[in-house]
């Protein structure tokens, strides 16, 4: 006596129909990934820099997560404050060297600030040399200074009044940061100048004391004298630095 199945066939036309979807999926799956791994391959051939980003982006991810550091060194050099002389027009790169004999810093990271200055300078229409002379009068270069008052950083900011000012920047921290000292520093100068009706001078004393300052003490004299000493190592003249 023969048994017959009566649900065995659509079971088996089922599981077949299955097997073959999945085959279908699988191999087109796998056609899909075999040609975008060689569409990478061909776009990093093509673009060798992407492949740097590439690695970039993996080691950072890796670092992140504390995985390879025990015999990978984090990278910092790219968080420095600094720049090569050669990155910058003959002009800046005389300033950042005379900078740097004169206050005896570095002349890299002085580079960077030059070059920052410039573009504050278009961005405030302020003379960048007039910005670099504020930052030598008010701190000698030392970007953590702190006067008596309460102004710190480069372009002795006074932090607690514009505290504002470094949220952008990540708060009131930054104002340590040399790049974002710098940037809020030109920015309190350029609305300074603009509640002096424009005038230079008058900015320069109240970027120094505000509405009550009578008297400077000589401070308008030497941002002055630094900044016309700053355009003449631009013009190419021999200045010295003492």
């Amino acid at each position: 006596m023969i048994l017959h199945c009566t649900w065995c066939p659509p079971i088996r036309t089922f599981l077949r129909d299955t097997a073959r979807g999945l085959f279908i999926v699988t191999h087109s799956g796998l056609a899909m990934v075999g040609l975008g791994v060689a569409a990478i391959v061909v776009a990093l051939w093509w673009q060798p820099q992407w492949l740097n980003q590439v690695e970039g982006a993996l080691v950072d991810w890796l670092r992140e997560r504390q995985v390879l550091l025990s015999w990978l060194p984090e990278n910092t050099a790219e968080r420095a404050t600094a720049v090569h002389l050669e990155d910058l027009p003959a002009q800046q790169a005389a300033v950042a060297v005379w900078l740097g004999q004169k206050y005896k810093v570095a002349p890299e990271p002085l580079a960077a600030l030059v070059a920052e200055a410039h573009v504050l300078g278009k961005k405030y229409k302020l003379a960048p040399h007039l910005i670099l002379a504020v930052m030598a009068i008010e701190s000698n270069f030392h970007p953590y200074v702190q006067s008596h008052a309460g102004a710190q950083g480069l372009m002795q900011v006074m932090t607690g009044i514009h505290a504002h000012r470094y949220e952008i920047y990540g708060g009131k921290l930054a104002a340590f940061d040399p790049i974002s000292n710098l940037r809020v520093g030109a920015s309190v100068l350029a609305d300074a100048i603009k509640l002096r009706d424009g005038s230079v001078e008058g900015g320069l004393k109240f970027y120094l004391g505000g509405y009550g300052l009578t008297e400077d003490g000589g401070y308008l004299a030497k941002v002055q004298s630094e900044q016309l000493l700053l355009d003449q190592v631009a013009a190419g003249l021999k200045v010295p630095t003492q």
